[in-house]
């Protein structure tokens, strides 16, 4: 008997029947010192991510100071009371630990990532970092020297700069989100060891932070790892600080960056809505996405499938702070690049996309895909410990529930095409839009003056 005649076939797998799906629930608790702890049991989980939120926003820094917060986040893997600069490196390698942070407008976040076995010792480092970092004069200036080196590289990208340009439109001198988030070269030039040190003494305290914890925690005692490591700083109560609101004026015009001889053209439209905490925040996201976020949308199928003017362009919304009362904000933008010979054309276009938007509103079709697109990959979205602390930590530096993402799928999938259409149509006013282009002015300012989007202003790249 041939081999071919012994196979045995078996039936093909069947699939099995779909598991409900929610976004994970923590545990919310604290430490003796204060400390905030929403902890997420995550089995199968073997590399355990932490988030800390500092509440050292970017508005609390000194004037003439912008930037000592990134300065600050940057320095806390840079030695402690313990251990040098290059001790600290070599203590989070050997338990294949990273550990990042950043400042940003709503404050100070530090993210660990480690295998659970390694956990204790890890959050020991972490602790240490928050506890008692060293802010070495050397380590302090070699930052300083690092960031001033990436400035000119952030004004060289169009990307950044058109970023630069858009927030300092939108929103008065006065206001610190008017001005880049890391500082300017004369702000940063201006930061030394004993500033760094000062703003940590005044806004970093246990009592002002929250720390997430998600991974596999089976026979893990978090509790005493805890109180072991993180349970060990201290610090004063927190005090309150006033929150300025947010202002901004998103009265129709352009600004164009001048880049003499760029063969593209940057562009950035945007303008300041509603921040997670308005009731149409859901329908926003969903509108927002049908507009531009993903190769299906509207603006990607005429710019770039029937006109070829570029290869994406992308709506999106960014929480810039989020606040219960309304003192809240997030920046809704539209951006994308273009041929230089074409940006008229591609303005003209993408306006129309927006007024037929106003007009006809969006079909069924779009709103279906955008749900399929938002909620039905929300499982693979979440695989990942990192993605879960991270979206937990979001929702702590913005005030929101701990059940917030959970809801706001179940409300995704509730939204329909009416009320997706109208806050869409809401969020971007073809009459409200600040435009931001950066490219050559001699050849792109007569054609986007012609549109009659707005006044039209250049200023230097």
């Amino acid at each position: 008997m041939t081999e071919a005649a012994t196979m045995q076939f078996h039936p093909q797998p069947q699939a099995g029947a779909a598991r409900p799906w929610a976004f994970p629930a923590p545990e919310r608790g604290a430490l003796d010192n204060g400390l905030t702890v929403l902890r997420c049991d995550r089995p199968g989980q073997q590399l355990v991510a932490v988030e800390i939120h500092l509440d050292a926003p970017l508005d609390a820094e000194p004037q003439g100071l912008d930037g000592v917060a990134t300065i600050m986040a940057r320095a806390f893997s840079e030695g402690t009371d313990k251990h040098s600069a290059e001790e600290f490196a070599a203590e989070l390698d050997r338990c294949g630990a990273t550990l990042d942070a950043h400042a940003d407008h709503p404050g100070v976040r530090v993210s660990l990532e480690v295998p659970v076995s390694r956990l204790p010792k890890a959050l020991g480092l972490l602790a240490d970092a928050l506890r008692a970092p060293a802010f070495a004069d050397s380590e302090v200036e070699r930052l300083v020297r690092n960031r001033l080196d990436e400035i000119p590289h952030e004004t060289a990208n169009p990307g950044r700069r058109a970023a630069k340009e858009l927030s300092k439109q939108l929103f008065p001198a006065s206001s610190r989100m008017s001005r880049p988030r890391q500082g300017t070269e004369e702000t940063v030039a201006a930061i030394d060891s004993a500033a760094v040190r000062a703003f940590y003494e005044k806004h970093v305290r246990p009592a002002a932070a929250t720390a997430v914890v998600v991974g596999d925690l089976t026979g893990t005692d978090l509790d005493a790892v805890l109180a072991d490591t993180l349970g060990a700083w201290t610090g004063g109560a927190a005090e309150p600080r006033p929150v300025p609101p947010v202002t901004a004026d998103d009265s129709g015009r352009v600004v164009i960056v001048d880049r003499p001889g760029a063969v593209q053209t940057q562009l950035l439209i945007g303008r300041v809505g509603p921040d997670r905490h308005d009731r149409v925040w859901a329908a926003q996201v969903l509108g927002t996405y049908c507009l531009g976020g993903t190769l299906t949308s509207r603006l990607d199928r005429v710019l770039r499938e029937e006109k070829g003017y570029t290869y994406g362009v992308r709506a999106f919304s960014q929480v810039l702070r989020s606040a219960p009362d309304g003192t809240g904000a997030a920046m809704l933008a539209i951006s994308g690049s273009v041929d230089t010979p074409n940006t008229g054309p591609a303005l003209e276009d993408l306006w129309k996309v927006l007024r037929t938007l106003a007009a006809e509103g969006l079909t069924d079709p779009e709103r279906d895909v955008a749900v399929q697109n938002l909620v039905g990959v929300a499982p693979l979205k979440y695989e990942t410990a990192a993605a879960v602390a991270a979206t937990l930590a979001d929702q702590v530096e913005q005030n929101l529930p701990d059940d917030f993402q959970a809801r706001l799928y179940r409300q995704l999938a509730e939204t329909g095409t009416v009320e997706a259409t109208a806050a869409v149509v809401n969020a971007f006013p073809d009459d409200r839009l600040v435009t931001v282009l950066v490219g050559d002015a001699a050849q792109i300012e007569e054609p986007v003056k012609a549109l009659g989007i707005g006044e039209v202003t250049v200023v230097t790249g």
